[in-house]
């Protein structure tokens, strides 16, 4: 592993206030969550064909883990059109501290879908985001909808964050991220009928874009997306897994100072809401603290018994 310098620090931290800022984005784009991910998908899908393009890289994977990662896509943009709705009916800092409860639909799953072994730190930490919630809930129930989203969309970054960290084993990152875009503008296609019929109060879908909406769709598609993602999976190559997991931690703490920053009155909440939204981040600051306690423990105690 190279050792990351003052610039890979930074850039580590700009990644994760890029991350925090999209819920914003939405906030500033008019057209509605539905075609909001339909535009993002498609321009994050040609970008990142271009940027394989370009590095010479294949897209030849096989038709087996092609259809497999594209599903997964289905996934993505189901959790995008919660993400985006939840910040609409609610607010961007509901919709952050919702998702901040990633890491308990994580610690769930994932014992479910692979070999890992359910760990009791993890139960205990899963109950106290549950309070969090709970409070939450119980001073902002106005804004329950939004909350639900919020932790619907968490639950869905959950299952394709499972799923990846197998993928990313066997393929380029970029090749998988660029499939899962053109799946999720797919899957988000295939929506548009129902959505249209069922969904939206005109009967008609809002494809009608102000030059506000194309500058923050082309940033959200390919800053947010493109470059974030690529950047990360870069610099993984200089950051422990923890170093990583501890950072991308502050994404809601960034995405909600920022919310305040830039909305100020309108993203103002009750005091049940900060006390709920504390003991969630505060949960999950604690989460790769206890791991790393606890397995240098275990590493500990492995390396006293007798050979």
């Amino acid at each position: 592993m190279q050792t990351p310098r003052l610039k890979d620090y930074l850039e580590l931290h700009f990644i994760i206030v890029l991350w925090g800022f999209t819920a914003i984005l939405g906030k500033f784009i008019s057209v509605p969550a539905v075609e909001l991910v339909f535009f993002r998908t498609f321009l994050a899908a040609v970008a990142l064909a271009v940027v394989i393009k370009l590095r010479k890289q294949s897209f030849r994977i096989g038709r087996g883990p092609i259809l497999k990662i594209i599903s997964v896509g289905f996934l993505i943009a189901a959790h995008w059109i919660l993400f985006f709705a939840s910040a609409r009916v609610a607010s961007v800092s509901i919709c952050l501290a919702g998702m901040a409860t990633a890491s308990l639909w994580t610690s769930i799953l994932e014992p479910i879908f692979t070999n890992k072994k359910i760990k009791p730190h993890e139960v205990a930490l899963a109950l106290l985001i549950m309070v969090g919630l709970y409070i939450i809930f119980r001073f902002e129930f106005d804004h329950a909808l939004g909350i639900a989203m919020a932790v619907g969309s968490a639950f869905l970054a959950s299952c394709f964050t499972i799923i990846n960290s197998k993928l990313t084993k066997q393929h380029a990152a970029t090749t998988i991220t660029c499939y899962e875009m053109a799946g999720a503008w797919l899957a988000t296609g295939l929506f548009l009928p129902f959505y249209r019929q069922w969904m939206t109060e005109t009967g008609e879908l809002q494809f009608g874009l102000s030059w506000v909406d194309v500058f923050c769709i082309a940033v959200l598609g390919l800053v947010c997306t493109v470059y974030a993602y690529t950047a990360a999976v870069r610099l993984m190559q200089k950051f422990s897994a923890y170093t990583m997991n501890l950072t991308v931690n502050l994404e809601p703490v960034y995405g909600i100072l920022l919310a305040w920053f830039i909305f100020k009155e309108g993203e103002m909440m009750s005091a049940g809401f900060y006390y709920g939204a504390a003991i969630i981040l505060f949960s999950v600051f604690l989460h790769p603290i206890l791991e790393a306690v606890i397995n240098r423990r275990q590493q500990r105690l492995k390396n006293a018994l007798p050979n």
